[in-house]
């Protein structure tokens, strides 16, 4: 049975009692996590923790920072729908900073 892209089989063989790991299972379970990718181990019938490999842990958090960044431009812009974008010079005038200031500032880009 399939819902929405996921099977029924998938859950079920995504889903990893605690037990495994008090039976010293755990080198096993985490081939099964290599293998199939993410493993949801339960204890007393309730979801206490998700095993992902490292690679898609990080690929999830700069997904989710991407979404962050996204949600804060679309803030940032949604603000300056009624207001002129200031020129550069402007803007300089307005923090009282010099372009001679400018041509000798240390900028360290990552």
């Amino acid at each position: 049975m399939r819902y929405r892209g996921i099977s029924i089989k998938n859950v079920v063989e995504s889903i990893v009692p605690i037990t495994r790991f008090n039976r010293g299972e755990a080198s096993k379970v985490f081939e099964e996590v290599g293998q199939y990718g993410v493993k949801v181990v339960v204890k007393k019938n309730v979801p206490a923790c998700v095993l992902m490999k490292p690679e898609q842990y990080d690929a999830m958090v700069e997904a989710l920072e991407d979404y962050a960044l996204y949600v804060e431009a679309r803030k940032r812009d949604d603000l300056a729908v009624d207001e002129r974008p200031l020129s550069a010079d402007a803007v300089m005038a307005l923090l009282q900073i010099s372009s001679e200031e400018m041509t000798h500032a240390e900028v360290d880009i990552e």
